[in-house]
């Protein structure tokens, strides 16, 4: 709650960690910097004011040219000055920005790998990266002009009624005028626009990283951008926003905003064909050189309004920023018992589990209860959407349950420290990803201090060794670079190979040979007798005939357990297990028929 008690700045700030102060200083020098640029209108007055004082003997104007040289030296102090100035922001901003992203990885480190499923790696990326990047130009430019042209306005106001306060009110009406028009285009009921216009940019950033991913499927089938209709409608949705934003609340506002700015001398005119009647009668020659003044000032009015109208823009972008970064910073986070315990054995157990993901109304698992006894192998098998990798992904807390607790060795995983727990933990998914590096690097990921030969090894015992001796290099060949590519069935064999070699006595397998062509799944199911021996096996399974062996086999439907047993004995109990075997068998024989 204090957070958003805070302004946008105070939170930035607290992000900025030592270098507040540099900021605090780049703010001070902005202001003293704007101050200086004004000093030399004053001497251009004093300047006028002497010529017009000894018309038309200019020689005895000896003054003029040290107020030249006065108005030099302030300009140049100002340009030097507001450069130090921005030095200082723009450190202050890089560091803040650095800070950003560095809290919002690490808060994302200890998020359950769960949300990462439904929060798509474009959208948090735009979501940190973007509105990381956003806040830098607040505070190394916009910040800095704020209080700057606050200082400025500051000084205007004086300089407006020192030398005559109706024409200088005449200027400052125009200023009047410009205010206006930008609130009612930044603020009241439009203040929340830009939000939108954000959320809707994220939308078509998460939407845009989908179709790029989905070019393969277009291709293959022929599509067009036009059947990726999420994608379509997002970008409709953000050009209907942007839009929005510009014809309807923007072009009337800004009309008059740069209308009245850029014509701030229009005001003057009036008020000196008022005032020039009475002075004729009194002092023309100060008249003279006060509107000689204001004519030169007035320009000043819109420089510093564009200023103000930019940085109200920054002020309303970093505050939808702010609003990102706090949707990354809130991402569930992992808890950790204050007193970890430690398991004892490998057995796993689910005590009357259920969950429901976030924004669902129908939980996914429901009052689920199993056990798979050490060194067991137990299957997950039922119709798609009956809960099997939900069940399997509370294992590792993915998620962590909504009620009742899953045990690894006898004790639940909230209280088992995370890191012990990946540990004793190895996976392998249906589509494994391989990072651009070795294959000696890929695999060494489950084990950083491995050595060669142990590698080398669980290459082999993953039927990986057809693989290493066709690439250029060996294992020492990059993947994914320089055209050295693997297929999906290669690359799962790597995967097996990786989780060979972490050597985890609980091992989770979901569908691992989805993707693979025939050969490729013979040379799995030999890796996975390596893999599985001796372990605890917690596999999720479409095909029925991997399961077969299973130690146990339970039968998830509809987020509840239907059937628990063998496979011969849930034949026996001719139930959905039966009834998925009869129609398994019959797709498995399933011939094109007809005369040819």
């Amino acid at each position: 709650m204090e957070k958003k008690k805070q302004s946008a700045v105070g939170v930035l700030l607290g992000y900025a960690g030592n270098y507040k102060g540099l900021t605090f200083l780049g703010l001070f020098l902005s202001a003293v910097s704007m101050i200086l640029g004004m000093l030399p209108y004053i001497c251009i007055w004093l300047v006028v004011r002497d010529l017009i004082a000894v018309a038309p003997n200019w020689k005895e104007a000896t003054d003029i040219a040290g107020y030249g040289w006065l108005a030099f030296f302030f300009a140049v102090g100002g340009i030097a000055v507001y450069f130090a100035a921005l030095m200082c922001t723009h450190l202050a901003a890089f560091r803040t920005a650095s800070n950003i992203r560095k809290k919002g990885m690490a808060h994302l480190m200890k998020a359950p790998l769960g949300f990462f499923d439904s929060n798509a790696s474009g959208l948090l990326r735009n979501r940190l990266d973007g509105a990381a990047t956003d806040t830098e130009t607040l505070l190394a430019h916009n910040l800095a002009d704020i209080v700057g042209t606050a200082a400025m306005f500051v000084m205007m106001l004086v300089l407006m009624f020192v030398f005559d306060w109706r024409m200088g009110l005449s200027c400052l009406l125009a200023a009047i005028i410009s205010i206006i028009a930008m609130f009612s285009m930044m603020g009241g009921k439009n203040a929340g626009l830009m939000a939108e216009y954000q959320a809707a940019l994220d939308t078509m950033s998460k939407a845009g990283t989908e179709y790029v991913r989905g070019i393969p499927v277009v291709k293959v089938f022929q599509q067009t951008v036009y059947s990726f209709k999420a994608f379509k409608q997002a970008i409709e949705d953000y050009s209907e926003k942007a839009e929005h934003y510009q014809a309807d609340v923007c072009k009337v506002p800004q009309a008059v905003n740069l209308t009245f700015t850029e014509g701030a001398f229009i005001f003057l005119v009036p008020a000196v064909l008022l005032l020039a009647p009475s002075a004729l009668d009194g002092d023309f020659a100060g008249f003279v050189t006060n509107f000689a003044f204001y004519a030169v000032f007035s320009a000043i009015v819109s420089t510093a309004l564009a200023k103000i109208m930019f940085a109200a823009s920054g002020m309303m972008l970093a505050q939808t920023a702010l609003g990102r970064i706090d949707q990354v910073m809130s991402a569930p986070v992992l808890t950790t018992a204050s007193s970890p315990e430690t398991p004892e054995g490998n057995g796993i157990e689910f005590k009357d589990v259920s969950f429901t993901y976030e924004g669902s109304e129908s939980p996914a698992l429901s009052h689920v209860s199993f056990k798979a006894e050490p060194g067991q192998t137990v299957a997950l098998v039922g119709p798609s959407g009956g809960g099997k990798t939900t069940a399997a992904s509370l294992i590792p807390r993915f998620w962590d349950v909504s009620d009742g607790s899953v045990l690894v060795g006898g004790v639940d995983v909230k209280k088992i420290d995370p890191h012990v727990l990946m540990e004793r933990i190895a996976f392998v998914f249906q589509n494994n990803r391989l990072f651009k590096t070795t294959v000696l690097e890929n695999v060494r990921a489950a084990r950083p201090d491995a050595s060669e030969a142990e590698v080398m090894e669980a290459l082999r015992a993953a039927q990986c060794m057809d693989i290493i001796d066709k690439l250029p290099e060996g294992i020492h060949t990059k993947i994914g670079t320089e055209g050295t590519y693997l297929s999906g069935g290669e690359q799962q064999r790597i995967s097996l190979a990786r989780a060979i070699l972490k050597d985890a006595p609980i091992v989770v397998l979901d569908e691992a040979t989805a993707f693979a062509d025939p050969e490729n799944e013979a040379l799995i199911q030999k890796a996975f007798t390596t893999l599985t021996k001796g372990r605890t096996v917690i596999m999720i399974a479409h095909r029925l005939s991997t399961v077969v062996n299973a130690d146990k086999i339970i039968v998830l439907n509809n987020g509840q357990v239907e059937e628990v047993g063998t496979h011969s004995e849930l034949l026996n109990n001719k139930g959905l297990y039966d009834r998925m075997w009869n129609d398994y068998n019959k797709a498995a024989q399933w011939k094109l028929g007809g005369n040819v």
